[in-house]
């Protein structure tokens, strides 16, 4: 199995990017349209434990503003053609604290989705 096959990194690349401009927006239609709609789809998040579909979209709905923040570093890593991976860094305005993500996409017939998320933060790095 082909690891990082550069056309599937720019179809998730392009995905992703999409995915943070709808994050940005609070683009609640769009935002669901990158998770995939199954009960084992799976977001854990800062507060919420978010299994299924339905949970994540109802989340989302509840949500007045999407973060501000700037992306730091962004590793994206595929296995095949269908299966890849997104960690990466959020830098808050007041830098005190850095956000992390994971996402799990999987290639589906109707495109690239997300399958598993996790969201976490911790206090900014002193080094």
């Amino acid at each position: 199995m082909r690891q990082n096959d550069p056309e599937t990194v720019r179809e998730i690349e392009a995905a992703f990017a999409a995915y943070d401009r709808a994050l940005l927006a609070n683009d609640v239609a769009a935002l669901d349209g990158f998770f995939h709609n199954d009960l084992a789809t799976v977001r854990f998040g800062h507060g919420e434990n978010l299994f299924g579909f339905e949970e994540i979209s109802a989340f989302r709905s509840s949500r007045t503003s999407g973060p501000v923040h700037r992306r730091g570093r962004t590793v994206i890593t595929t296995w095949g053609k269908d299966f890849g991976t997104v960690a990466t860094l959020s830098i808050n305005p007041d830098g005190k604290r850095i956000g992390r993500t994971m996402q799990t996409w999987v290639r589906l017939p109707q495109g690239w989705r997300i399958v598993a998320a996790h969201v976490s933060s911790i206090e900014t790095p002193k080094t």
